[in-house]
């Protein structure tokens, strides 16, 4: 992603320094994915493009369930201001879950954040200045590079294979570019669906102890394991534990339309995120925040990310299978061990931008891959997002697809 406007946004740039915004708005491209969003509504549509959970394995009666029950036992606090860093109830839940998930952490670590990109907003604005170097693993999460430049971070790529992030080309870039913060996802990425190995965790934990930068650990999909063995998070590890933000989500483990997230941070920058947070929507919401303590301590959390395992697993399945005998002679993909995406790399020199439009005629749509680099992007990409649709419709997706690709 640049720094610049796409060319059909110039006019809007243009507008906006005419109206004497902010230099770090005219520089803010929309988001790829929420664009296509809006124009993948049509229902005869199957879209691989959104890191959408399936509507169709919402706990719906449980979180129902859940409301009520947050309305009804105390009703004057529920629709009351809350504190800032979040309901003390809540910060307990949550503090009891990444304790089981091998990070020991207690309710005084964590602050409860509007969704998690928020939680990411707010740390970047804590540790970013404008021309800081911010890390990232490339190809990285879109809204993750929005978010860093939005704070004013010049955002530079570092290289990965198959086991995540490369330590060895992270040292070369850490002593070039001496960043402030280290951006990645190391479980089931967004757009790849790697995960970093547990020794490639060690070796970056140890350089952001030897160089002082901080490691931005964002982890909405740790818990969506469908095979293989989990690792420790990298905040976890004792060379990281006073230079590493955790942020996580309800998001993908319960339903996005809440907008829950948290943040587990050293006492020092917590304290800082909690103001600036103040100072932009004082808390989150009081009401959801009950419920999501209510479904949390009710034991249905537990069964409920069984079965979006399971699902999921069979979903991954299904794209997988259907890759292997419908796309074209040359294509390669990755088999992802959990989470949400396959990340799929077309033969030769192909723009996956210019494939789209066909793709979108024919009722199916992905991302270009392109929209994931910080800088020189693989154009022959893209992202395919398995969770949303049940296997049936991920073959049928993908037969279409390839009649795309074949045609083309």
């Amino acid at each position: 992603m640049t720094d610049v406007l796409p060319d059909d946004d110039a006019a809007a740039g243009q507008s906006a320094r005419e109206l004497l915004m902010a230099h770090r708005v005219t520089r803010l491209a929309s988001s790829v994915v929420r664009d296509l969003l809006a124009m993948t509504q049509r229902p005869a549509l199957i879209s691989f493009a959104g890191g959408l959970p399936a509507p169709d394995l919402f706990d719906v009666a449980g979180l129902g369930l859940a409301f009520e029950r947050a309305i009804t036992s105390d009703p004057r606090r529920v629709f009351q201001y809350s504190p800032t860093e979040g309901s003390d109830q809540l910060r307990t839940s949550v503090a009891e879950r990444l304790t089981r998930n091998r990070l020991p952490s207690e309710p005084d670590d964590v602050l409860i954040t509007t969704g998690s990109q928020q939680a990411l907003a707010l740390t970047a604005l804590a540790l970013v200045d404008t021309g800081s170097t911010v890390l990232v693993e490339e190809p990285t999460y879109l809204a993750a590079l929005q978010a860093l430049q939005l704070a004013g971070a010049r955002v530079v790529g570092v290289p990965s294979d198959e086991e995540g992030l490369e330590p060895a080309a992270l040292e070369r870039v850490v002593k070039r570019e001496r960043p402030a913060a280290l951006y990645l996802v190391p479980n089931f990425a967004n757009p790849t669906g790697k995960t970093l190995s547990a020794p490639r965790r060690v070796a970056i934990a140890r350089l952001a102890h030897e160089h002082g930068f901080w490691v931005i650990e964002d982890d909405p999909y740790g818990e969506l394991r469908f095979e293989g063995e989990a690792h420790a998070p990298l905040s976890s590890l004792p060379e990281a534990a006073d230079r590493s933000v955790y942020l996580g989500s309800f998001s993908k483990i319960g339903a996005p339309g809440l907008r829950l997230g948290w943040l587990r941070a050293p006492e020092a920058l917590r304290r800082v995120v909690c103001v600036i947070k103040q100072s932009i929507d004082l808390h989150t919401s009081t009401v959801d925040q009950a419920a999501a303590t209510w479904y949390l301590q009710s034991g249905r959390i537990d069964p409920h990310v069984e079965l979006l395992r399971a699902k999921y697993a069979g979903r991954r399945n299904a794209m997988l299978g259907a890759l292997g005998e419908l796309m074209p002679p040359g294509t390669t993909w990755n088999k992802p061990e959990g989470g949400m995406f396959v990340w799929l790399r077309l033969k030769g020199d192909v723009d996956t931008a210019e494939v789209l439009p066909r793709a979108l005629s024919s009722n199916v749509a992905f991302v270009p891959g392109a929209a994931f680099y910080s800088s020189s992007p693989d154009r022959a990409t893209m992202r395919l997002s398995f969770a949303t649709h049940p296997p049936r419709e991920i073959v049928e997706g993908l037969r279409r697809l390839a009649l795309v690709l074949g045609a083309g």
